[in-house]
């Protein structure tokens, strides 16, 4: 064999070509063609079905948030005058203001709640198994059950924490009569259900950080908040922001946790935008107004999933 033909042969090897020449190739070439097309065949149903599924009721959704109609007839056409009214609303702009708090105390709350807890269990800890599934039941028990259980626990004055509140001297605190209150509440109630799902991301994420980094760091003589803050952080920025993209989501389209605890009220206080449509919708029977605010709320999601997927992909360490 000459040279020049070891080095083609070598060439022909690397590429996966091999000796067969380039008829050999066209046919590998056209046999992954067809494979690809008849993949494509198989999947055509299901992809046409999952389209139908999702885009008709958006393209429906979106002619209804432009008409006038109710839950029977679709209305006449009156273009973005939906959208103005909402706009114009003040019970609109409360509802956006409350959403936004609620929001940013469920994704933080529940992720420093969640951190604090995983970086515990990688401790030793007696009964850590047992103290891991405890955790875990806010998440698992059914959000009706939760609910129900914090109604007796706070709404009225024969409840535990009321009657607990007018033995240390602060009086008779309803805390889902008092506006106030009730947002507190209904924050809380919302990280408490939500930090086990925090936990069990931050944990999965802690377990691929290499060991050797903090004992190296410990030779360097790296404080605990140093290897937290310049470590540990950045080794698991990229589930962090996936945490935070998910649970925002979570946050803003939670419906029952806020109708099940204070049905949006007293007085609309704990109302988000969510239980705002679903009340426009099917208690006043405004289907446009309602539809155009959970048009609204999906761009604004869309916008801050955008925003933080964009931190993602500038995170260069897992």
């Amino acid at each position: 064999m000459t040279t020049g033909t070891a080095i083609g042969a070598l060439k022909r090897a690397r590429s996966g070509v091999g000796n067969a020449g380039p008829g050999r190739s066209a046919n590998n070439s056209k046999r992954r063609f067809s494979h690809s097309r008849i993949f494509f065949l198989f999947l055509l149903p299901s992809l046409i079905l999952v389209i139908l599924l999702n885009l008709y009721p958006v393209i429906y959704a979106g002619i209804q948030s432009l008409s006038n109609g109710d839950l029977l007839s679709a209305g006449e056409f009156v273009g973005l005058a939906n959208y103005i009214a909402v706009l114009q609303s003040p019970e609109f702009w409360h509802a956006a203001i409350f959403t936004v708090v609620f929001t940013i105390v469920g994704v933080f709350g529940s992720w420093i709640v969640g951190i604090s807890l995983a970086l515990l269990l990688r401790t030793r800890i007696p009964a850590n198994g047992v103290f891991k599934v405890l955790l875990l039941l806010p998440w698992v028990v059914p959000i009706v059950v939760s609910a129900m259980s914090w109604n007796w626990l706070v709404a009225t004055p024969q409840s535990p924490l009321p009657m607990l509140a007018q033995a240390l001297g602060f009086g008779n605190v309803l805390f889902l009569a008092n506006p106030f209150l009730a947002q507190i509440t209904v924050c809380v109630f919302k990280v408490w259900i939500s930090f086990p799902f925090m936990m069990m991301m931050m944990a999965s994420a802690l377990t691929s950080v290499d060991v050797n980094v903090y004992e190296a760091s410990k030779v360097d003589g790296a404080t605990a908040v140093q290897t937290f803050t310049r470590i540990t952080l950045p080794m698991i920025a990229r589930t962090t922001y996936i945490s935070w993209i998910l649970m925002t989501i979570f946050c803003v389209n939670d419906f029952p946790s806020i109708f099940l605890l204070t049905g949006g009220g007293p007085v609309n206080s704990t109302q988000t935008l969510v239980v705002l449509a679903y009340t426009t919708v099917f208690q006043n029977f405004q289907t446009g107004p309602g539809v155009a605010i959970a048009f609204m709320m999906t761009i604004v999601l869309v916008i801050i999933s955008t925003l933080l997927y964009r931190q993602i992909r500038k995170v260069n360490i897992e």
